[in-house]
């Protein structure tokens, strides 16, 4: 028996590969799905299923393409209902792979079709499941996704969840292994462990949802309470996810078209197209095209992506350093982003070297902010990283919501915009910008070098005590 966890950071997603005697399963595939085949081939073996563990919001699946490419059989589990040719899986039913079984366990809550599948090795012996968003290690799925689909509240849902953890999870023995949909980053939940594999026993002890002794009541407050409105392309995933979407080899095709200089500049001015400038930050505040929009392809960038462009259907011209348009291009296309014109051949040097005009952010460093008197500062950090430590001045504007927070930015006089380490301020400048901000200035480093230079902070408090 093979078990892999194929983990990708972009969007803190577990996908997983399972093999037995010839036959295999892939569990949540993402929307490129070579890797899966090359390593099936790889071992020999042929894959039997697609499992799926629900209806995904935060990322695009590759179930539909490896379907048509391998003749798997996708499935479900109860209170699916997709617009195309899958297997409902009854609770309780068995699924053979090889030498092995998958025991299916219906687990609604975070949505009423999730299910968690059970994974028995050749002895019969409990081995691992596969919890897709029901358990995280650290955090259950927010019950709040699937009201309108549901017809349900988030509290009748977390309800839902409750029973569902106790009577299905907990009762498993404590060294069944936990391989969970998500980790640290996803918006799937609010407090998701860094680690990516568990124990169920493990979780008994560490996860605040699974306490022994907590009530239905307990369980309901606690999972909803802080609870933030959820990215705004997650409908627009599970609506792609549920009827079904243009294969992955359509939407590189006509994304990697590279355009020169005057052809960029032209669809940029006659379409609606959003330029998407994806190279790193320290780059990006010396020189871009103005009106473009930064979201650097190191960090989370499919994540950020999903966040701050609420339409999937948006058009796109993207920037991309020279020989990174593709992986930038699959990266928004495992989001739904699919309908990017073109790219700027040769990258933004292509443009600076024909003389076009070109937009800069000033930046500061946090030894030059120390000296500034009396700095108007926005945090553009999440509330959690806010609330555990911030200047006492500053004004809090979570870049998740920046777009929702234009009120609360300062139109005139100088101000300082930070978040962690540099990344996300500099989305939050970049989208400042096209709106007609200009009097702003990054601070390098953010707030990890802020505090090192020794500026006046709150008192700390641990994000877990929020």
């Amino acid at each position: 028996m093979i078990v892999e966890q194929i983990y990708t950071g972009c969007l803190a997603q577990g996908a997983y590969y399972i093999a037995s005697h010839g036959e295999a399963v892939v569990i949540d595939p993402l929307r490129e799905v070579g890797p899966y085949l090359d390593r099936a081939e790889k071992d020999g073996v042929t894959i039997k299923y697609i499992l799926e563990t629900h209806f995904h919001a935060d990322f695009v699946s590759g179930h539909l393409d490896l379907a048509k490419k391998t003749g798997a059989t996708i499935i479900y589990g109860p209170n699916a209902n997709p617009k195309f040719d899958c297997k409902i899986a009854e609770d309780g039913e068995v699924l053979k792979v090889g030498d092995v079984e998958i025991h299916v366990l219906h687990t609604p809550g975070h949505t009423m079709e999730s299910t968690t599948y059970l994974l028995k090795d050749e002895s019969g012996k409990d081995h691992a499941i596969f919890s897709g968003d029901t358990l995280f290690l650290g955090d259950v799925g927010r019950p709040d996704l699937a009201q309108k689909a549901a017809t349900m509240t988030q509290e009748q849902l977390a309800a839902t969840l409750y029973n569902s953890l106790r009577t299905k999870i907990m009762v498993l023995a404590d060294d069944v292994i936990v391989y969970p949909g998500h980790g640290a980053g996803s918006s799937c939940g609010k407090n998701m462990s860094k680690e990516t594999v568990g124990t169920i026993g493990e979780q008994k002890a560490t996860n605040y949802a699974l306490r022994a002794d907590m009530t239905e009541a307990e369980f309901i407050k606690e999972v909803t309470d802080g609870l933030q409105k959820p990215p705004a392309y997650f409908p627009e995933n599970v609506r792609l996810n549920k009827v079904g979407y243009e294969s992955l080899e359509t939407v590189m095709d006509r994304a990697m078209t590279p355009m020169s200089v005057e052809a960029f500049e032209a669809a940029a001015n006659e379409t609606d197209a959003l330029i998407l400038d994806t190279r790193h930050q320290s780059e990006f505040i010396h020189g871009f095209i103005p009106q473009s929009i930064f979201i650097g392809i190191k960090g989370s960038f499919a994540m950020w992506v999903g966040a701050m462009i609420p339409d999937i259907n948006q058009k796109l011209l993207v920037v991309a350093d020279p020989g990174m348009e593709e992986e930038v291009l699959t990266r928004l296309s495992r989001v739904g982003y699919d309908q990017t014109i073109g790219y700027l051949e040769g990258g933004f040097e292509a443009w600076k070297n024909a003389g076009k005009e070109i937009d800069t952010l000033d930046q500061i460093t946090a030894e030059g902010l120390k000296e500034v008197q009396s700095p108007v500062v926005v945090d553009v950090r999440k509330d959690g990283e806010y609330l555990s430590e911030h200047m006492p001045s500053a004004i809090h504007a979570s870049l998740e919501y920046i777009n929702d927070r234009m009120g609360d930015i300062p139109s005139e006089g100088t101000f300082y915009i930070h978040c962690a380490g540099g990344y996300r301020s500099v989305i939050a400048a970049s989208i400042l910008k096209a709106r007609g901000f200009h009097n702003m200035v990054d601070v390098a480093g953010g707030f990890g070098a802020m505090k090192k230079a020794g500026i006046e902070l709150t008192d700390y408090v641990c994000p877990s005590t929020l």
